[in-house]
């Protein structure tokens, strides 16, 4: 039983630090899939362009927005695609939300921030 215990805490540390190693991308500690999450209230904005997206959607743009390379990875993550998130429309939500300071012109894989 000692012996799983030890592999156990092993694991935890291991795990620890490669989360550590993590903290170069481009949503600092967090990963893109980690950060996606955060963009759930956006979903029906995510999926209709005609859509107006809600506050919260908003809200959540604008703080993971504030790095825009953070931005482009969320909206390109496997997280994103797996729930079915169609980026060519993703990339339109900072303009839907009005935001002033959003990375206009900004590359975002074949993308460009309108």
């Amino acid at each position: 039983m000692r012996p799983l215990v030890v592999l156990g805490l092993v694991l935890v540390v291991a795990g620890v630090a490669l989360e550590g190693v993590a903290a170069a991308g481009e949503c600092g500690r967090a990963s893109a899939d980690r950060m996606a999450l955060r963009l759930a209230p956006c979903i029906s904005a995510a999926d209709d362009p005609q859509s107006t997206p809600t506050s919260s959607c908003c809200s959540a743009v604008h703080t993971i927005g504030q790095s825009p390379s953070c931005l482009c990875a969320v909206m390109l993550s496997g997280t994103a695609r797996a729930a079915g998130i169609k980026p060519e429309v993703a990339i339109t939500i900072p303009k839907r939300c009005n935001l002033v300071d959003r990375p206009v012109g900004y590359k975002c894989g074949d993308y460009t921030l309108p």
